[in-house]
Order: C-alpha cells, then sequence, then structure tokens
C-alpha cells in the first residue's frame, strides 16, 4: 500500500539529497543523469515537488503510478510534471534499479521576469497524467537528447551573466519541440484516440439514461476524464484533434440533442426538460438551446405542431 503522506521536496537541493546525488551546480535548476540515481528502497513512495520536472525516460524497471494508472517503460518517453504534482513509484526488491535518459528540474523562480514564466503555464502537457506521456520516435528523441545536453553543457560551465537568457533559450526551444510532437501523436494515434472518443460518447449516453443523472447536474469535463482515467486538458485536446470541439462544446451538443428529442416527442414543460437535462435554472436552458439553435425551446416545440 502506499504512504498516504507524500515527501514534500522544497528545493532541487532537497530533492539532490534525498537521490542522495551530489549537490546541484545552480540552486533553481538541474539536468540529472537517471544511471546516477542510485537510491533505492523497498516501500513504495509517493513524491511531490515545488517545481517543475522533464523526464525523458527509457527502460525504467519501477512501478510508476500518476494516480491508479500504472505505466511501463519500454521506449523514449517524455513526461512533463508542474510544481505540486503527485508522483508514485514502488522499486522492484528482486532486480538492480535499471533505468536511462535525463531528468531536467526547473524552479519557478529561474524563470522569473522572463517570457518564459508564463510561457510554461500554457504548455497543457505539464498537466498531463503519467499514461499522457509522450512517446518519441527515434529522430524525435535524438533532437530532445540534443536539446537537453545543450542546457547539460550550459549548466555545468561556469556560470555567468548570460547562462541564464542561454538555458531560457534552449528550454524554450525543448518545450515548443514537445508542443510539435504531442500534435504529431494525435495525429498518428487515431486508432486509440477513436476509442476514446467511443467510449466518451458511450458514458455520455449512459449519464442520460433513466435514473442515472448524477446530482441533477450537466455533467463537467472532469467527470468524463476522471471516468476514462485521462486528464481533463488531454481528453479536450484529443476531442478537438478528432472533433473539431472542446470537450465542453461536445457535451452541449449532446445535450441539446437530448432537449430536441423530448420537446420534439414528449409533452413536458420546458421547465421539467431543464431539470431532466441537469439545469438548475430555465433560464440557463433556454439561453443555451437559443445559442446553438436560434430558436427558443418553446419556439422549436411548435414547429412540430
Amino acid at each position: 500500500m502506499l504512504n498516504p503522506k507524500p515527501y514534500a521536496i522544497k528545493s532541487i537541493t532537497e530533492y539532490h539529497k534525498v537521490m542522495d546525488l551530489p549537490k546541484p551546480e545552480h540552486p533553481l535548476i538541474s539536468i540529472i543523469k537517471f544511471e546516477d540515481i542510485k537510491w533505492n528502497q523497498a516501500s513504495p513512495i509517493n513524491i511531490t515537488n515545488d517545481f517543475y520536472s522533464i523526464a525523458l525516460k527509457k527502460d525504467f524497471n519501477a512501478k510508476l503510478k500518476y494516480g491508479q494508472q500504472e505505466y511501463d517503460f519500454d521506449e523514449g518517453i517524455l513526461h512533463f510534471m508542474s510544481p505540486k504534482q503527485v508522483l508514485s513509484f514502488e522499486f522492484r526488491t528482486d532486480e538492480e534499479l535499471n533505468h536511462k535518459g535525463w531528468l531536467l528540474l526547473v524552479h519557478p523562480d529561474f524563470l522569473w521576469n522572463t517570457p518564459l514564466s508564463k510561457k510554461i503555464k500554457e504548455y497543457e502537457y505539464f498537466d498531463y497524467k503519467i499514461n499522457e506521456a509522450l512517446h518519441l520516435s527515434d529522430k524525435e528523441e535524438k533532437m530532445i537528447i540534443g536539446v537537453i545536453q545543450s542546457i547539460a553543457q550550459e549548466y555545468q560551465s561556469n556560470i555567468d551573466h548570460l547562462s541564464q537568457d542561454v538555458i531560457i533559450a534552449q528550454l524554450a526551444l525543448l518545450l515548443t519541440y514537445s508542443e510539435r510532437f504531442y500534435q504529431r501523436q494525435f495525429t498518428t494515434r487515431k486508432i486509440t484516440n477513436h476509442t476514446i472518443l467511443n467510449q466518451f460518447e458511450e458514458l455520455l449516453s449512459a449519464y442520460y439514461s433513466k435514473g442515472n443523472l448524477i446530482e441533477n447536474t450537466i455533467p463537467t469535463v472532469r467527470y468524463f476524464a476522471n471516468e476514462l482515467n485521462l486528464s481533463a486538458n488531454y481528453l479536450s485536446r484529443l476531442l478537438k484533434n478528432l472533433t473539431g470541439q472542446s470537450t465542453k462544446h461536445f457535451i452541449q451538443d449532446k445535450v441539446i440533442e437530448l432537449a430536441k428529442e423530448r420537446l420534439s416527442t414528449t409533452d413536458l414543460s420546458v421547465s421539467e426538460i431543464a431539470h431532466e437535462l441537469g439545469f438548475e435554472h430555465i433560464q440557463s436552458f433556454s439561453k443555451l438551446f437559443k445559442s446553438k439553435t436560434n430558436f427558443t425551446p418553446s419556439e422549436f416545440r411548435l414547429s412540430f405542431n
């Protein structure tokens, strides 16, 4: 059973200490080779950091979890975490720790007063789950490693007044490449993505089946993301790529379809239909219906009489 309380690591220096690594070259940024992490313990561990982490992992022989999703690394995979997220992992005691790759740690203070301090928050993949990691092709992996090695070279050089600018520029390039490669992944993994879309549509239909409406509310993006074991951001981006719609708009369109069906085939009042579909106030229902159809619910019903 996982320890209920995670290690709360406040600084990169503390992270190095916990992982039995030499003191970092800089207190606000660190480049680590996974081969250099020798720390091991039998019990499972939860860790939460106060800094960004970018991990390029390969051949990682530990059970790694984000939430309830377990993941095995058998190819080059890039994973991002923003501060305060919890990562859980369990080392296998029957074999020696064997993992390869790079770990880049960046404290938010390192980005302070630079354009990247705001831009980094726009990259949704920092909040993706571990099962939504970026799978790199050989060519992509070489490009990412090249940028990381450039950062490492600058990091290990004598620090001067331009060091931060150089590293920030290289980090921005790394994040831009990652955004491009994620877009490629959403495009190339269409079979898996369509399976998720089908599951989402089934969940949406089940939500509105008779007697199954939860707490009489419109379903949220987070509800479906949790049911599919995805992050809300990842689900929204996947649907946007497949359908051109956000998750919110996809849900709204389903609600309007159900509303049209009830308005045209039942004698339920507009107020009753709104309540059935999870609207607390009829005005909110009417406003949404009007925005989607250019008719009020009553006008739409009259068109069938």
